[in-house]
């Protein structure tokens, strides 16, 4: 909103019935000059909507927006880190000798095994965590509907060892103890040799080891909160599935 009051100071001072078609396309063409394809469709998007709202309301008969089109985004390259360096990073986080090492360990570790974004992870408490039934409670969601994700070996694993070292802390406590460990990230990352990864990427490296265990796209859509029936999965890690599927072809034999 701030680049396109910038950029396009006009739209907010002209009579909006008098902005024409080419005007947006002019404005379209520079704007895309200078910024991503996400923040040029996200202007667009508002654009659109502010002319929507004065045809809405009579200032206008037409969205002259409406004929400026979308760019096309290129998928993020994904660039994960292998079972094996994955263990030699959370190692080299949680011996690296900070005062809360293990914590952001866990933390490392819980973020891979849930799929749970870094901001809703803070949110967990362990009231959430239900060992019997095998199933972790993730309230708080991008979309605002909540979801139950399954415990995994792994997930299962780290929050029982958790919930042993911190076996006194009431039911509505957080689960994690700190809420960002990218820092420690970062330095173990230069220690294992791999490029560089965020906290959102142990969410890529969640949907990526459980596709390519076998587990359907739907079922990985549903576990990190997709809504969209497993299109964003399948454009996302499609490629994965046909890799897994080649694999399984050489097994075949007659």
């Amino acid at each position: 909103m701030i680049a396109l009051k910038k950029t396009w100071p006009e739209l907010y001072s002209s009579d909006i019935a008098k902005i024409s078609q080419k005007d947006c396309t002019d404005r379209a063409t520079r704007y895309g000059k200078d910024y991503s394809p996400t923040r040029f469709n996200g202007a667009l998007g508002i654009v659109r909507r502010i002319f929507d709202i004065a045809v809405e309301h009579g200032y206008r008969v037409d969205n002259p927006a409406k004929f400026v089109g979308r760019r096309s985004v290129k998928p993020k390259e994904l660039h994960l880190p292998s079972q094996a360096q994955f263990q030699e990073m959370a190692t080299h986080i949680e011996t690296s000798g900070a005062c809360q090492a293990k914590d952001c360990a866990n933390l490392f570790r819980f973020l891979a095994f849930s799929g749970v974004r870094i901001d809703k992870a803070r949110h967990v408490v362990w009231n959430d965590v239900d060992f019997e039934k095998g199933l972790l409670h993730v309230r708080i969601t991008k979309n605002g509907k909540d979801r139950w994700v399954p415990l995994n070996s792994s997930l299962r694993q780290l929050l029982e060892k958790m919930r042993a070292t911190w076996s006194k802390e009431p039911p509505d406590k957080p689960v994690m103890q700190v809420f960002e460990c990218q820092k420690s990230i970062d330095r173990s990352a230069k220690l294992a040799r791999v490029k560089r990864i965020t906290h959102h990427d142990l969410r890529h490296l969640f949907a990526t080891r459980c596709i390519e265990a076998g587990v359907d796209i739907p079922t990985v859509s549903r576990w990190l909160g997709h809504q969209d029936g497993g299109a964003l999965c399948m454009k996302t890690y499609g490629h994965l599935r046909d890799e897994h599927s080649q694999r399984e072809a050489l097994k075949v034999t007659f």
